[in-house]
């Protein structure tokens, strides 16, 4: 209910490239990364009134902390430690919890939540694009639909509002 009907690929790369996992390292723990999602998720869960709601969110955060531990493994096999933060030019910008929008109002949080979600889904169609191994690309459109199903979930949500 919380991501799609299918399996996740097996988590493999053809060799190591530092530079994707450079790009994935956005994916892990950017702005708009999973990490950035499951505390995001976590505290609206405890701080939304609408209990059905705050389930929900409690479950996408599980669903986003399997596409962590995806894309750590991914990144780990690609030759970088999965660390928590975006890597420049010989530079770390660690992730931080400035992140976290830190709404109260249901529906504000819906539509943000929706437009976090569209944004990963856009990075991960740009990194397809860029990444040129197959394996990698099979299990970041897996990611994708998850994405997707969240997206669904929240308008369901932002319909009720009022």
């Amino acid at each position: 209910m919380y991501a799609a009907n299918k399996p996740y690929p097996n988590i493999n790369v053809k060799r190591r490239n530092t530079d994707y996992a450079k790009l994935l390292l956005h994916d892990y723990a950017g702005i708009n990364g999973e990490d950035t999602a499951i505390h995001q998720y976590f505290y609206q869960s405890l701080i939304v009134p609408n209990k059905n709601l705050s389930e929900d969110l409690k479950h996408i955060s599980e669903v986003e902390m399997k596409h962590l531990d995806i894309l750590g493994r991914l990144i780990e096999l690609l030759g970088i430690k999965p660390i928590f933060g975006v890597l420049g030019d010989n530079s770390l910008t660690p992730w931080t919890a400035k992140y976290i929008d830190y709404s109260v109002k249901v529906k504000d949080i819906l539509i943000q939540n929706i437009k976090h979600e569209r944004l990963a889904i856009e990075t991960y169609k740009k990194h397809i694009e860029i990444i040129d191994d197959e394996d990698i690309k099979a299990i970041l459109e897996r990611i994708i639909e998850d994405e997707i199903v969240h997206i669904k979930i929240f308008y369901s949500y932002l319909k009720k509002e009022k």
